[in-house]
């Protein structure tokens, strides 16, 4: 199985939305991971499975202290909370302050995440949100583990210049340098595009054209609906049949397509209830 490690440049593009929705639709047990720095937004937008709120100080804080001594794969387990709908995640950090108890342990974190594969009884794909990324952001380090890194971007003319410029920066830190389209890089370096429907194809393409002239070695691997009503279904701000959203439709296709060209070198289906939709978002 695989690590993918989700990410933006800049500005609030949608990360946390983006991650919860593929994770909800995930075609495998999945474990949605809040690894942004600066804080998480889960334990302030959803509820625990139990129906009362998550529990902030178990997750990204907790494992800090048991990654020092060395981090088993299998033991992620031991911190991570369901939410209502079943989606199991790693609750982030509180705030910033709190990223410094885990300065050096964000290779242990990438290598733990890549190898959860392994875990005897509960293997499972770790979806992780790092929020907004720069050069010196310690989320970063995890890269190098991950299979895929799914950069978000709206599509403002600015939005689209810093993503193409982020990925080029990526591919010379994990690549050694940039890369033409054709070149697939471990990890495939992709954008994902938070946009209207109607105008998705079109912008496809474009970007594409964009990352290819600038040789970033990435391209745009799937489009998410702009559907503002289905985000807030999802984070529980709002009730409707999430599962017809045009955010959760969208989701489903990106994840579709991922797993049609890259699912084959990841490992065998997980099986039974743990592979199953999870937040009410269906199949």
């Amino acid at each position: 199985m695989a690590l993918i490690a989700l990410a933006a440049d800049k500005g609030s593009p949608g990360v946390t939305t983006a991650a919860v929705a593929l994770s909800a639709v995930w075609p495998r047990r999945v474990l949605l991971a809040e690894t942004d720095p600066a804080g998480g937004d889960l334990v302030y937008r959803s509820a625990a499975a139990h129906g009362g709120p998550l529990n902030p100080n178990t997750g990204m804080l907790s494992i800090a202290a048991t990654a020092r001594r060395g981090l088993v794969p299998d033991q992620l387990w031991d911190h991570v909370q369901p939410l209502s709908g079943g989606l199991e995640v790693l609750v982030g950090l509180g705030v910033a302050e709190q990223a410094t108890g885990l300065a050096g342990l964000w290779p242990t974190l990438g290598r733990a995440f890549a190898q959860l594969a392994d875990s005897p009884h509960a293997p499972a794909d770790v979806i992780a949100d790092c929020g907004r990324i720069s050069g010196d952001t310690p989320a970063v380090e995890m890269f190098s583990q991950a299979a895929l890194v799914l950069l978000i971007s709206r599509t403002e003319p600015e939005a689209i210049a810093r993503v193409r410029d982020r990925a080029a920066a990526l591919s010379a830190k994990l690549h050694g340098g940039p890369r033409g389209a054709a070149t697939l890089a471990t990890p495939l370096i992709g954008v994902i595009l938070i946009a209207d429907p109607s105008d998705s194809a079109k912008l496809v393409h474009q970007v594409n054209d964009m990352l290819v002239a600038a040789q970033t070695g990435a391209r745009v691997v799937g489009t998410l609906a702009d559907d503002p009503a289905g985000a807030d279904q999802l984070a529980g701000r709002k009730r409707g049949r999430l599962d017809k959203s045009l955010l959760i439709r969208s989701a489903r296709k990106v994840t579709a397509d991922l797993y049609q060209q890259y699912g084959a070198a990841w490992a065998v289906p997980a099986n039974g209830p743990h592979g199953q939709p999870a937040a009410g978002a269906g199949r």
